[in-house]
């Protein structure tokens, strides 16, 4: 009866065992699965990037024999500066298509024929002009932007095989287009405006740089705002402050504020910073701001866990040796403390550069062609304008708005990568 007893509970127990392993590998399995699902999606995410944005860093060019005609530039002989601004570029880039195909006429005829080329190439003609007046009188080859529908087309991102209709490009425009690539007088060529170029409403010379320089600028005055606020804030709460309810409900509240949304902070921004205080809208002052207020509590929070991390043993010695409260805090806490706050403050940061919710709310979602010079001047930021251009309806823009994602992203992982080295590299162990 004993040795029954004993074999029966022995076999419930194997049972058990390898229910217990049965579900510990399922479990197993399950975090796996989960693992390589996030790093699925990651991978199609910037696989669909790469896909889309890779052939922003061409841009089709077409080469065109440019008559630098005195007539048509300086009628009346006057060469000046002020003279040279106004004059018709645009009618020699005309006067050059017509001579290479003299067999289009017709007003319809010629528009569609004009429409190969951008209407920037005009500015590329003045500032040429400009740059050598000397040039007037003389013929030059010069390759000028091609529109965006020929950029498309060049890139295989316009299909031919759809009916006419359906088409930016009529048969006749691609024949033109067929023809300028068998003369060799067509071709990809590096697209250094998308890095030097402010934004543009045609997309074939719409560039970050106005962009980038006003997210610089935000992050900036984020940065001088939000960083010694928010040491200063986490040093008193954790080391200074009494405990008692209303430090307590301080601090309960600047927890809460880390999970409230973005579109609140901007919605404040917009009532206290524009509506109320009158600062311009559309500046990196107010982005700067705005942004300040919603990275406040990442960087508090972030302030004073690195202060908790900090042995008491190393206060106890401080004041041993007769060292002040706010001796102990600046010349022995704070300094081992750094480095948490300083990852705090980039991860703070990187989210702040990715924010477009606040931003929209403050007027940077308005179309500036013009690169900031100060804090002051209307600027928008690289997530604003890859919302901007992800909404354009020409195909054109979509390859720039993967290549601006992608160097977004470039920027994140720059600041995420710093702040795990930083924490790496001043990192104790106590």
């Amino acid at each position: 009866m004993t040795d029954s007893l004993h074999e029966r509970k022995k076999t419930q127990m194997a049972r058990r065992r390898k229910h217990r392993a049965r579900a510990e590998k399922r479990f197993r399995l399950y975090c796996v699965s989960a693992v390589l699902a996030a790093i699925l999606f990651l991978f199609l995410m910037i696989g669909s990037l790469l896909a889309n944005g890779y052939t922003a860093i061409l841009q089709t060019h077409v080469r065109l024999d440019i008559h630098y005609d005195e007539a048509a530039l300086a009628p009346k002989g006057d060469v000046t500066t002020a003279a040279l601004m106004t004059a018709d570029y645009g009618a020699l880039v005309r006067q050059s298509l017509q001579v290479k195909f003299p067999d289009v006429e017709g007003r319809g005829d010629l528009r569609q024929l004009f429409a190969l080329v951008s209407d920037h190439a005009r500015f590329r003609l003045r500032e040429r002009v400009l740059k050598e007046p000397a040039a007037i009188g003389t013929r030059e080859a010069i390759w000028v932007p091609a529109s965006g529908d020929v950029d498309m087309l060049m890139k295989g991102a316009l299909r031919r095989d759809v009916p006419e209709g359906s088409r930016r490009l009529n048969d006749r425009q691609i024949g033109w287009v067929d023809r300028l690539a068998a003369e060799g007088v067509i071709a990809k060529k590096f697209n250094s405006a998308f890095f030097t170029n402010a934004d543009s409403r045609t997309p074939e010379v719409a560039g970050i740089w106005g962009a980038v320089v006003g997210s610089f600028y935000t992050m900036a005055v984020t940065l001088l705002l939000a960083f010694p606020i928010g040491l200063m804030t986490g040093a008193y709460l954790q080391e200074f402050g009494p405990k008692n309810r209303w430090t307590r409900l301080i601090e309960v509240n600047i927890n809460n504020l880390a999970a409230v949304p973005s579109i609140v902070f901007g919605l404040l921004g917009l009532a206290v910073f524009l509506s109320f205080a009158g600062l311009p809208r559309s500046a990196p002052l107010v982005g700067g701001i705005t942004l300040t207020l919603m990275t406040l509590p990442t960087i508090i929070i972030a302030t004073r866990a690195s202060l908790l991390s900090v042995p008491p043993s190393i206060r106890e010695a401080a004041r041993g040796v007769g060292a002040s409260e706010s001796q102990v805090v600046l010349h022995h806490v704070l300094p081992l403390a750094m480095p948490g706050i300083l990852t705090g403050t980039i991860i703070g940061m990187a989210r702040a550069l990715g924010e477009t919710a606040p931003l929209l709310m403050i007027g940077m979602v308005a179309f500036i062609a013009d690169i900031p010079q100060g804090a002051l001047d209307p600027a928008t930021a690289l997530p604003v304008q890859v919302f901007m251009w992800a909404d354009s309806p020409e195909r054109a823009f979509v390859e720039r708005t993967a290549a601006a994602t992608l160097i977004l992203l470039a920027f994140l992982i720059t600041m995420n990568g710093l702040a795990v080295y930083l924490r790496k590299r001043f990192e104790r162990r106590w």
